[in-house]
């Protein structure tokens, strides 16, 4: 069993989900442990990582290159998105004493060779400003942008959770498209339905990536009311969908958009990325989407 494949310019999505790394360390897992589950990822046909400088305290990128090449040949197999621009107090950082945003072209150099040599690459498949730095020109923020482009240090530049005029504004300085905006997006936060940014993608032909699709977990949380509705509705329909859970109908839901988002997974367990997978093969029915939608928002449609 595969995720789907689609039709892309290149091959940095290489599947219709991408393997998140935002909790990898909640579990205290060994590096084998993270092993085992990036080679099951490419065994299921998810080829393409997500992680970030600042994740797990700013851990993530290095355990991830570490399990990486614990077996010969896996890093060929895999596409790295990685992201910059977030510093908060930490541990390594303790002369750090407010969070703050940095997309200046220096930072972003650095920023970036840092995550080349913790991931053990000499180049990053898409680099993604992680949030707009509100003290940054698009002119600098782009320069950075464009030079790691020309020096071969990252394959293709992107943001994430970019206002649909933000992305226009720095896209408008590339000498390359940007690649994508990774945004939240899932049954509990349409908003990128609502605000441009879903038009903006579809008006540039690039696709989004839906991040926290599950809501976090809130889907499952039945203090919502609008988790305990869309138990409900789900129910009902599973059968229509071969015994379809909640779970896999959320990620067809976020699927279904014409703007066509890439869910990143968040889990760390084996059995719910092979779920996750399956959901990829379903194709909701117009109805039951916008039963979907209407179970969520607690109301008919305008």
């Amino acid at each position: 069993m595969s995720a789907d494949l689609i039709p892309l310019m290149n091959d940095i999505f290489a599947s219709r989900l991408v393997f998140g790394t935002w909790r990898m360390l909640d579990d205290a897992p060994s590096i084998q442990d993270i092993n085992r589950r990036l080679n099951r990822c490419v065994e299921l046909g998810i080829t393409t990582i997500d992680t970030a400088e600042i994740y797990g305290g700013y851990a993530v990128e290095a355990a991830l290159g570490d399990a990486i090449a614990f077996s010969p040949g896996l890093s060929d197999k895999l596409r790295i998105i990685t992201k910059s621009g977030i510093y908060v107090p930490n541990r390594k950082n303790p002369e750090r004493t407010v969070g703050f945003y940095d997309a200046s072209a220096v930072q972003l150099k650095e920023s970036l060779e840092t995550s080349l040599q913790l991931l053990g690459r000499e180049q990053i498949d898409l680099f993604l400003v992680h949030r707009p730095d509100w003290l940054t020109s698009i002119d600098d923020t782009a320069e950075g942008l464009n030079k790691l482009i020309q020096e071969g240090k990252i394959r293709r530049a992107g943001v994430s959770n970019y206002t649909p005029t933000q992305f226009r504004a720095l896209n408008g300085r590339m000498e390359i498209p940007l690649f994508t905006n990774q945004i939240e997006f899932h049954l509990l936060n349409m908003d990128a339905m609502w605000d441009g940014t879903f038009d903006l993608c579809q008006e540039l032909n690039m696709q989004p990536m839906a991040w926290s699709p599950l809501a976090g977990g809130k889907l499952f949380d039945f203090s919502y009311p609008a988790s305990v509705r869309l138990a409900e509705v789900v129910g009902a329909m599973s059968t229509k969908y071969g015994g379809a859970t909640l779970e896999q109908l959320a990620y067809a839901w976020v699927m279904s958009h014409p703007s066509r988002p890439i869910p990143v997974i968040g889990t760390n367990k084996l059995d719910r990325i092979e779920s996750a997978v399956r959901a990829s093969s379903i194709t909701l029915e117009r109805e039951d989407w916008y039963a979907m939608w209407v179970a969520a928002k607690g109301h008919n449609i305008p």
